[in-house]
């Protein structure tokens, strides 16, 4: 049976590294918005991959938010430390979720497809 604390602590720490990155890095290059989409901490509580969403229009500003919250990696452990009441913290590894820009672009399309029906019909 699978245990539910992961999945708890999972959305605790999605809270928490949200507010850690908005509200105590004091990194000028975190320019753009950010969403935590996904929090998925290993059985073992050894490790969690941090979904993360970076909304611009501006290619090379949304690479240098991601470069900048993966850069200060540690930080985040050490703030999300003080912050959740844990006896150990897992290896945050953060990834870039790319599934809003892809639904955008699929919306994107089948508008347009629905366009050209109307228009041919």
């Amino acid at each position: 049976m699978k245990s539910a604390r992961p999945e708890k602590v999972a959305s605790e720490f999605k809270k928490a590294i949200y507010e850690i990155i908005t509200r105590k890095l004091k990194n000028p290059f975190i320019t753009e918005m950010i969403s935590i989409t996904d929090v998925d901490i290993s059985s073992d509580m050894s490790h969690a991959d941090v979904f993360l969403s970076i909304y611009s229009t501006n290619a090379e500003k949304k690479n240098r938010t991601f470069k900048e919250i993966t850069s200060s990696t540690k930080t985040i452990r050490y703030e999300l430390a003080r912050s959740v009441r844990m006896r150990y913290i897992p290896e945050l590894h953060f990834i870039l979720d790319e599934t809003m820009a892809y639904g955008d672009k699929m919306d994107k399309i089948f508008i347009e497809i629905k366009k050209r029906e109307a228009d041919g019909e």
